[in-house]
C-alpha cells in the first residue's frame, strides 16, 4: 500500500493498525545533534491519547512510546529514528457486527473495493489510531523548530455552530496553559465550558458533532516554501487534509477573502522599529507566493462529525443487500479536543521539512 510516507528532507513513514500489536513511525532525515526529550514526546502523545476525559472515547491506551533507534546519549545521531507505541486495550469483538457490513461514512466500502480485503477491527489502517504515530514524529519536528524559536499553537475554536471569540496570543506559555486547563482545549474559558456541556449532551444522545481548530505559527523565518507545487500553504493543506475526519482547510483570510476587494485584502508592507519588513494586516496568513513572509502563519481546519454514532442506521452488506447497523464500542462524540496535537504535529512536520529544504535555496 502506497501513501504511508510524508515529507522529503524530513521524512516519516508510519505503520500499524488500530487493533494490531502496535503502531509506529520511522523518521528519516532528522539532523544529528538535536537534543531529544522523551518526556516532551510523551507529553504530546498524552494530549492525543484516548480515555482522557468524559468527552472523548473511553478506550484506555497509555500510548507509551518506545524509542528504538536513532538516539544516543539524548541526541539524534542522524540515522533513522524508530518509535513504537504498543496497542493495549483493543476490543476487536466490538467490531464483529460490521465484518460484512459497510458503516455509513467510513472507509469500509472504499477499502474493500480497492484492495479486496480490509481489517474491519476499528478500521485497521484507516483508523485515527494511526495519528498517534504522527504525533510522536511531530514532537521531534517540534523540538527541531523550537531550537530555531518557532512555536506552533493550535486550539479548538468551534464545536458545531458554537464559535469562540478570537484570542490574541500574547505569550505562547500562557496560551498553552489556558488551553490545557479545560478538556475541550479551547483557549477561551467561558466558551470552553459551554462546548464541554454541549459535547456531553450530544454524547448522551448517541450522536456526534464536528468542529474547527485554529492554528498560529509564530517566529517562522521568511523564505520557507518551494515553488511551484510545494508551496507552504499547499503542503499545509495536504498535511491537514490527510488527518482523519478533516473536511476543510483555509489559511489567512480563507474563504472570506473571496468576498473582499483587492484594496481591502492587500497586505501593505512597512518597516518596523527594528528595521524588519512586515505587513500592516495579515490577510495572507503569513504566506505570499507560497513562501513564508515572516508574519504569523494562520490557518483553520474543519472536522466533520465522527462517523460512528450510537443510533440505528440503514446501510448495505458486502453483497449489496439492505442491512441495518448501530455503532458499538468506544468512540469520540467530537474529535476536535484530541485533534489539537495532531494538527500541531502535522504543521511541525511540514515546517521542519521545508526548513531543511531551504538550506539549498541560495549560496
Amino acid at each position: 500500500m502506497a501513501g504511508n510516507t510524508f515529507g522529503q528532507a524530513f521524512r516519516i513513514t508510519t505503520f500499524g493498525e488500530s487493533h494490531g500489536a502496535a503502531i509506529g513511525v520511522i523518521i528519516d532525515g532528522c539532523p544529528a545533534g538535536l537534543e531529544i526529550d522523551p518526556d516532551f514526546i510523551q507529553s504530546e502523545l498524552d494530549k492525543r491519547k484516548p480515555g482522557q476525559s468524559k468527552i472523548t472515547t473511553q478506550r484506555k491506551e497509555s500510548d507509551t512510546v518506545q524509542i528504538l533507534s536513532g538516539i544516543f546519549e539524548g541526541r539524534s545521531t542522524g540515522t533513522p529514528i524508530a518509535m513504537l507505541i504498543p496497542n493495549e486495550d483493543q476490543r476487536s469483538k466490538d467490531y464483529s457486527h460490521n465484518e460484512n457490513t459497510f458503516r455509513p461514512s467510513h472507509a469500509d466500502f472504499t477499502y474493500q473495493t480497492k484492495y479486496g480485503i480490509r481489517d474491519h477491527r476499528g478500521g485497521g489502517r484507516s483508523s485515527a489510531r494511526e495519528t498517534a504515530a504522527r504525533v510522536a514524529a511531530g514532537a521531534v519536528a517540534k523540538l527541531l523548530l523550537q531550537a530555531q524559536g518557532i512555536e506552533i499553537l493550535a486550539s479548538v475554536t468551534s464545536v458545531g455552530k458554537m464559535n469562540a471569540p478570537e484570542v490574541k496570543i500574547e505569550n505562547a506559555k500562557d496560551f498553552l496553559r489556558i488551553r490545557e486547563e479545560n478538556i475541550v482545549r479551547c483557549a477561551e474559558p467561558e466558551t470552553a465550558a459551554k462546548m464541554i456541556d454541549y459535547i456531553d449532551d450530544i454524547r448522551k444522545k448517541g450522536d456526534t458533532v464536528g468542529g474547527k481548530i485554529s492554528c498560529t505559527i509564530l517566529n517562522c523565518p521568511v523564505g520557507l516554501g518551494e515553488p511551484v507545487f510545494d508551496k507552504l500553504h499547499a503542503d499545509l493543506g495536504k498535511a491537514m487534509l490527510s488527518i482523519n475526519a478533516v473536511h476543510g482547510f483555509e489559511y489567512g483570510s480563507g474563504f472570506a477573502g473571496s468576498e473582499m476587494l483587492g484594496s481591502e485584502h492587500n497586505d501593505i508592507f512597512r518597516k518596523d522599529e527594528k528595521g524588519n519588513i512586515q505587513t500592516l494586516t495579515n490577510n495572507s496568513g503569513g504566506i505570499q507566493g507560497g513562501i513564508s513572509n515572516g508574519m504569523p502563519i494562520t490557518f483553520k481546519v474543519a472536522f466533520k462529525p465522527v462517523a460512528t454514532i450510537m443510533q440505528n442506521q440503514e446501510t448495505v452488506d458486502a453483497e449489496g443487500n439492505a442491512a441495518e447497523i448501530k455503532g458499538k464500542g468506544r468512540h469520540d462524540p467530537c474529535v476536535v479536543p484530541r485533534a489539537v496535537p495532531i494538527v500541531e504535529a502535522m504543521a511541525a512536520l511540514v515546517l521542519a521539512d521545508l526548513w531543511l529544504r531551504n538550506f539549498g535555496a541560495k549560496l
